[in-house]
């Protein structure tokens, strides 16, 4: 029982940092092939996001799913 949680906050942890690397990668793509302004902007915003996202959700998850000791 204890494995089974564990392996899918394992997982849960996982998707979490591919779907924010994915997400910067997209911004990424967005500002290099982005002609206007707006479009770099949106495109800026969405690496920052991302990256910020990549550095926050799994240490705030993992500190939310600690065991009490």
């Amino acid at each position: 029982m204890a494995t089974d949680l564990a392996r899918s906050r394992w997982l849960i942890l996982v998707l979490v940092r591919l779907a924010t690397a994915a997400a910067a990668v997209l911004g990424i793509i967005l500002l290099a092939r982005s002609e206007d302004v707006p479009g770099r902007i949106l495109g800026g915003a969405v690496v920052l996001s991302a990256l910020w996202s990549m550095a926050v959700l799994p240490r705030a998850l993992a500190r939310r799913w600690r065991s009490p000791s």
